[in-house]
């Protein structure tokens, strides 16, 4: 997590990015980690497959703020 918060302030403070842009681009990234490290750490199947739930309409939130 700590790439990501890193790559959140690069975006918010160099790239002059809002700050909910910034959260909407990197959540479903997060989210993807996040179920990969349930997978990794032998979770059961639901606590992968909700990050990932979740992901998909950030995505799609995501998109749509920036058509």
């Amino acid at each position: 997590m700590t790439i990501i918060t890193i790559e959140y302030v690069w975006l918010v403070r160099v790239g002059g990015w809002k700050n909910t842009d910034a959260v909407l681009r990197l959540s479903p990234g997060i989210m993807m980690l996040v179920a990969l490290r349930a997978a990794l750490a032998g979770q059961e199947w639901y606590w992968i497959a909700l990050p990932l739930l979740v992901s998909f309409p950030l995505h799609l939130a995501d998109i749509a703020r920036h058509r």
